[in-house]
Order: structure tokens, then sequence, then C-alpha cells
């Protein structure tokens, strides 16, 4: 692409017509977004370990009453849940698209010996297997895939998991995803970032779908010694409440209940962590 590109945008554009998802997969990129996960300054890629210690303690002793069980972890980046939980007794699995994380989570394990393995595969087409008593889906990951899509992982992780089993769901509120659609456009430039490992101008523009209620996020990098531009771009699908209850509900799981957090606080106001259990029997 090129600046004149930029110019001629399609303007409004349609969710996930301009990319899947932002490119996790690419080799440069993946390595640059584990600097992310890894930094104990911000909590935007991963939370900070002290975050992710009460949230670990919480589902060992809340949502699993300390029982040992087999997780599987979606979209586990550099598994910092579960080399956590294996170190409680646990035997966990984690899959996600990212080489870097991947690699990092396979080298922890081994170095602690940890009950932990690590897929790169899409979780849209990889297998789980199955006799999991929890799955995980954390991070606001289910909001990233077409509704569609999203429903066969659900189906898929229900099939997954024992009878009893639970699923973990900490997906965005429909608050949270409008607000990101509805954002002014912004831009900085960096002598090197998460997008370009060179000096680079970022342009991000927001856009929202109230028909579809999907946020589209749009990032133009340009280069800035060429000034070749590339594109990114992320759709991210909104549910209300009572939306989420309904897919767990058709994907084939009972009593779901909501948390405000994974340290598993309920005020009662149905968003933030959903934990959804598979009828037994």
């Amino acid at each position: 692409m090129r600046l004149l590109d930029i110019i001629r945008r399609p303007s409004p554009p349609q969710p996930w017509a301009e990319g899947e998802k932002i490119p996790w997969d690419e080799p440069g990129f993946s390595q640059r977004m584990l600097n992310e996960h890894l930094s104990q300054e911000h909590d935007a890629a991963s939370r900070r370990l002290t975050i992710i210690d009460q949230h670990v303690s919480w589902i060992h002793n809340q949502v699993l009453g300390g029982h040992l069980t087999h997780i599987l972890d979606l979209g586990c980046g550099p598994g910092l849940y579960t080399i956590r939980l294996a170190r409680l007794g646990h035997r966990c699995l984690g899959i996600d698209f990212s080489p870097a994380s991947i690699a990092y989570a396979k080298a922890e394990a081994e170095a602690e010996q940890a009950a932990c393995t690590y897929l790169q595969q899409d979780i849209r087409t990889a297998e789980y297997g199955d006799g999991y008593g929890l799955v995980m889906l954390i991070f606001g990951e289910l909001n990233v895939f077409r509704p569609a899509e999203a429903r066969d992982i659900i189906k898929k992780a229900h099939r997954a998991l024992t009878p009893g089993g639970c699923l973990l769901l900490e997906p965005h509120t429909f608050e949270l995803v409008r607000r990101i659609g509805q954002e002014p456009a912004s831009w900085y430039a960096a002598e090197r970032g998460l997008f370009s490992a060179e000096p680079h101008v970022c342009l991000q523009e927001n856009v929202w779908n109230a028909e579809e209620n999907v946020a589209i996020q749009r990032y133009y990098v340009i280069d800035a010694a060429t000034d070749d531009v590339t594109r990114h771009s992320a759709s991210i699908q909104a549910y209300t409440d009572g939306a989420y209850r309904s897919l767990l509900t058709e994907c084939g799981f009972d009593d779901v209940s909501f948390y405000a957090s994974l340290d598993g606080r309920s005020d009662g106001s149905e968003d933030g962590v959903l934990l959804a259990e598979k009828r037994a029997g």
C-alpha cells in the first residue's frame, strides 16, 4: 500500500473484510508481542504476574475446589496461567497461534519439568482432545472471532469437557466493545514498536458498526524510510449478557454464572467472566 491508499480507503470498513486478525503468527510480530506479554509495566497484552497469581488462586481454589484436573487453555499466549496451574498439580494443554509465545511456554515448561503441553495452532481448527475438567478462553479472545466461529469453538470446548466440567470465559462486555469502536482516531511515531522493528508512524482508526454490533480497528503503519504502508485490521464482536447466556446454552452448557473478574468478585451486574458447567450424566 501507499499513502494514497489511506486517503482512498473504503469508509466505513466492513467487519472482517480487511483481515481476520492482527498477524499474531508472523514471526517478527510474534516476537515483539511476546515482549509485551512479559512486560511488568502494563496489562495490555497479558496481566502482570501479581494479578495472574490472584486469578490462578481463584481458579484453583474456587472454580476447581482444589481438585486436580486436566486443563485446556485456548489462546494460552506464553503459558503464564498454565505454568502456574501446573505448579499446583494440574495437567495442562495450551494452544496458541503465536510461534514466539509457544516457544517461550515450551521452554519454561521444560525447564521446570511441568506437566504442560503446548501446540502452535489456530484454536478454530485445532483438535482439542477430551477428558478436561476445565477449558479456559480468557482476555477477550472469544470476541475477535466471527459469531459462527465463536460458536464452533464453544461447541468443541463442550465436547472436550468431561461431564461436570466447566468452561471459563472472559469475554469483553458489550459496552467495552462499543467504546473501542467509538474511540477517536489517533496516531503515534516510534523508533520501533509492536507493528514494526523500524522507525514508523502508526495511524489508528476505530469504527463502530451498530447494525452488526462490531468494533473495527484499522492500523496503517508507515515506514519512515520508504513511505511504504502496511494495513492491519481487527474486528471485535459485541454480545449482550443475554446473548452470551443464550450462546452457551445453545452449545449445551448449564448453570451459567457471571462474575466481575477472574478473582471471583461478583457484583450482580452479569459481566466480566462467565463460568458454565457441562451437564453431568
